[in-house]
């Protein structure tokens, strides 16, 4: 299950021809998010485990499973703002019940970033996943 915005990034990548171009993509993808505000780039927010610093704060409007779910995000790392710009397209809009049955390296494993990324990147695409499904968790059972 994937939102429309994370197809239209899957449907680029099938056009992309090499891996260049799908990199300047996600950066691109990065630079296009508007930034975190300075105030919310605080410990709670940091997500540990990632090389670069990398800050998600998640917004959750209404309650129980039904709520739906966004964040905002940021990092000091271009590539890795973009990982977190693919990260919101897959998980924002989505209820708190559907972010849980997304099956993230799934959809992750479509773009080809496994066999790309670092492992310390990869470590870090997968932080943010837990720190996204952990929030998406609480807030079903709220």
């Amino acid at each position: 299950m994937a939102t429309p915005a994370f197809e239209e990034i899957a449907e680029t990548f099938e056009f992309l021809d090499d891996w260049e171009d799908r990199y300047r993509h996600v950066i691109e993808l990065g630079r296009a998010m508007p930034p975190l505000d300075e105030a919310f780039r605080v410990p709670a927010t940091k997500v540990l485990g990632c090389a670069s610093q990398v800050w998600i704060l998640p917004r959750v409007e209404g309650q129980g499973p039904g709520a739906v779910f966004d964040f905002q995000g940021e990092s000091d790392a271009l590539i890795v703002r973009g990982l977190v710009a693919v990260l919101h397209a897959l998980y924002a809009g989505l209820t708190v019940a559907e972010v849980l049955k997304v099956d993230a390296p799934a959809e992750l494993t479509r773009l080809g970033l496994a066999e790309h990324l670092s492992a310390q990147r990869s470590n870090g695409v997968r932080a943010m996943v837990e720190r996204i499904r952990s929030v998406a968790a609480a807030a079903a059972s709220a």
